[in-house]
């Protein structure tokens, strides 16, 4: 009688103290376990910033700098030939405005049909100019050049004096028997809202590439 008895107390449901501690246990255990997933938080947090402030930095750099244009045509000979691809930079000239002597890249009357263009500013914003007899006279004084270019046998819009706004540039290609540019009609003076960028940098082909001598 004795043993069945105890059999039937072992057999009881765990006492109510017993479940408690048994919960509080596994919400300790649960506790401990998060604040050691958490303690991950902070690590994959960072890493996660790392990798969007780089992927941030390598989309700003390929949107300004890496941006890529094929010259067409023989206008830029001897630094730049036909189907030569150049990187723009189309940053630079939100610090400083286009220069004497860069190599620009444009439409023509912001023509969004238009290929993009590629030339030399000679004439910057409120200059006149005239090309007179092979030369090129800015305010009146003779522009001396020092790269390379062909004869200006061809005058075009520049045989009259041209006075540029303050927001516009006169260019013209350094091969200029073989050149549309602001001597045309069809281009005239370029206005800065029109300029896509500076070309900076020959990506290909391979035995072309470096940085655009100016």
């Amino acid at each position: 009688m004795r043993k069945i008895r105890r059999q039937a107390r072992r057999r009881r449901p765990h006492s109510r103290r017993w479940e408690r501690k048994r919960q509080i246990y596994f919400l300790r255990e649960a506790a401990a376990f998060i604040r050691h997933i958490f303690s991950y938080v902070p690590m994959i947090v960072i890493r996660i910033i790392r990798v969007a402030a780089i992927c941030l930095l390598a989309f700003l750099i390929v949107w300004n700098l890496g941006q890529r244009i094929s010259m067409i045509g023989d206008s830029m000979n001897p630094v730049l030939e036909n189907g030569d691809v150049v990187l723009v930079n189309r940053v630079v000239y939100n610090a400083r405005r286009p220069g004497r002597g860069d190599i620009i890249i444009f439409k023509p009357k912001g023509n969004e049909n238009s290929h993009y263009y590629i030339k030399r500013v000679v004439g910057l914003p409120g200059e006149k100019l005239k090309i007179i007899e092979n030369s090129i006279y800015i305010n009146g004084e003779r522009l001396e050049e020092e790269y390379e270019t062909t004869d200006l046998d061809r005058v075009g819009l520049a045989s009259d004096e041209i006075e540029l706004g303050e927001d516009e540039y006169f260019v013209l290609g350094d091969d200029r028997e073989n050149s549309e540019d602001s001597r045309d009609a069809d281009v005239g003076n370029v206005k800065r809202e029109y300029i896509y960028g500076k070309a900076w940098f020959i990506l290909s082909p391979r035995e072309n590439f470096g940085f655009i001598k100016e």
